[in-house]
C-alpha cells in the first residue's frame, strides 16, 4: 500500500474511533408517537401522559379497517346461540352495502369501505378548530361493520337491512342519557334510508327528515319504477314517498340542496308537499348563504326528533364525482359541514351518508374524503345532544 493511501486509511480509522455518538432527543410530549395507545381518557390518548410508546394494539392505520379507526363491535351476534352478551354502545355505524335500487350508475355498495378509507385520517384525538369539541369524547361510538345483505334479490336484501337495523338499535346503550343506541348508516343507495326510518320508528315515533340531496326522492312508486313491477317500484327515487305512506314522516321534513329536474313540474312537486317536505334549493345559498339556510332546517324541524339523511351528490361534483347520479350546480364541502355544523342542538336520533360510489372517485380520494368527514360531522351532532327514546 503507497504511504498516501495508508494515511487516508488512518485519517478514516481515527475518525470513525473519535465520531460522536448520534442521540436522538425523545419524542414530543404533544405529538403522536407511531403505534402509541390512545387510551381511553384525556390523560391517556397518546400525547405523552404516561403512555406505553411500545403499545402496537391500537395504533392508527393498522388491523381491519373500521370507520375512523373506532374498536369493532359484532352487534348483530346472536346472543341467544352464543350464551354471550354484546358490549354497549352510544352510536352504531352499520354499513348498508346495498345498490341495486339506483336508476343510474351502480357502485354504491363499495360505499361503506370507501368511506371507511376516508375516514383513515380521522380518530379520537380529533378535536375541532372551529368549535373545539371532540365527536368522541363523551358517547362510546363503534363501528358494527355492514350488513350481510343478498345481491341477489332486492325484497329479501331490504328485509335483511330491516333486522339488522332493529337488532342493532335494540341494544343497550353505553350512556345514562338513553337507554338504546342511535344509527349512522353508510350506504349504498339511498333505498337503504327506507330501513333506517322504519326502526327509528319503533323507539322514537314519527321523526323529520332533513335530506341533503340533489333530487327530490318522493317520487310516487307507480311513475318511477312501478310501471315495470310493484318490486321495481321500490328503489333510491321513491324511498321517502314510501315512508311518507307508512307513517314514518312528520310534515315538518325538508329537502336541502335541490337542483334536478322534475318530471312533471305539478304532480311532482304537489306529491312531494303531500309528502310532508318543503325544499331547500341548491342556488338558494347563493342568495341567503348558510346561515339562513341552517335557521330555516332549523325553524322547520324545531321540537321534532330528527333524522338527518345526505346523498353525497348534494355537493357539486367537482367536489364528489363518485356518485351514481350527479348533479352539476352543487354545494362545496365547507358549505355542507358549515350548515352541518350549525345545526347542533338539534334531537338528531339518526342519520345516514349514501350514494357514494368509490369506482368513480379520482386518485385524491376526493368523494369518499368528504363522505368520511360527513359523517364526522353527525357524529358530533349527536354527541352533541343526547335524546332519550320516547317509545318503550
Amino acid at each position: 500500500m503507497s504511504t498516501p493511501m495508508a494515511l487516508l486509511t488512518a485519517a478514516a480509522l481515527l475518525a470513525t474511533v473519535n465520531a460522536r455518538e448520534i442521540t436522538f432527543p425523545p419524542v414530543s410530549g404533544v405529538q403522536q408517537p407511531v403505534g402509541a395507545s390512545y387510551g381511553n381518557g384525556f390523560s391517556s390518548m397518546g400525547f405523552g401522559f404516561g403512555d406505553d410508546p411500545l403499545d402496537l394494539s391500537t395504533s392508527q392505520f393498522a388491523g381491519l379497517t373500521t370507520y375512523a379507526n373506532l374498536p369493532y363491535v359484532h352487534c348483530l351476534a346472536n346472543t341467544t346461540a352464543t350464551g354471550g352478551e354484546v358490549e354497549s354502545y352510544d352510536i352504531a355505524i352499520l354499513g348498508a352495502p346495498f345498490d341495486t335500487g339506483v336508476t343510474a350508475r351502480p357502485g354504491a355498495r363499495f360505499g361503506p369501505i370507501g368511506i371507511r378509507q376516508g375516514s383513515r385520517r380521522i380518530g379520537p384525538f380529533a378535536y375541532s378548530v372551529y368549535t373545539g369539541r371532540n365527536a368522541f369524547s363523551t358517547l362510546k361510538v363503534v363501528d358494527c361493520g355492514d350488513a350481510p345483505l343478498t345481491v341477489l334479490d332486492n325484497t329479501i336484501a331490504l328485509a335483511q337491512l330491516d333486522k339488522a337495523h332493529r337488532v342493532v338499535s335494540a341494544r343497550k346503550a353505553e350512556s345514562d342519557v338513553a337507554s338504546v343506541p342511535r344509527i349512522i348508516t353508510l350506504g349504498g343507495d339511498h333505498t337503504t334510508t327506507l330501513s333506517a326510518l322504519r326502526s327509528t320508528v319503533n323507539h322514537w315515533g314519527a321523526v323529520s327528515v332533513i335530506h341533503f340531496d340533489s333530487h327530490i326522492d318522493t317520487w310516487d312508486p307507480k311513475v318511477l319504477g312501478g310501471g315495470v313491477s310493484h318490486y321495481a317500484g321500490v328503489n333510491h327515487g321513491t324511498f321517502l314517498h314510501l315512508a311518507h305512506e307508512e307513517g314514518l314522516l312528520l310534515n315538518s321534513s325538508i329537502h336541502a340542496g335541490i337542483r334536478a329536474p322534475v318530471g312533471n313540474k305539478h304532480y311532482d312537486l304537489r306529491n312531494d308537499k303531500a309528502c310532508g317536505f318543503d325544499i331547500i334549493k341548491a342556488r338558494d345559498i347563493d342568495r341567503f348563504g348558510t346561515q339562513a339556510i341552517t335557521k330555516q332546517l332549523l325553524e322547520r324541524t324545531n321540537g321534532t326528533s330528527v333524522y338527518i339523511s345526505v346523498d353525497i351528490d348534494v355537493l357539486d361534483p367537482a367536489f364528489a364525482p363518485a356518485t351514481g347520479t350527479a348533479e352539476v350546480g352543487g354545494w362545496s364541502t365547507r358549505e355542507l359541514l358549515t350548515i352541518l355544523d350549525g345545526l347542533s342542538g338539534i334531537q338528531i336520533i339518526g342519520a345516514d351518508v349514501v350514494e357514494v360510489a368509490p369506482i368513480y372517485d379520482n386518485p385524491g380520494e376526493t368523494t369518499t374524503l368528504a363522505a368520511a368527514e360527513v359523517v364526522h360531522s353527525l357524529i358530533q351532532l349527536m354527541a352533541d345532544t343526547p335524546v332519550k327514546p320516547t317509545k318503550g
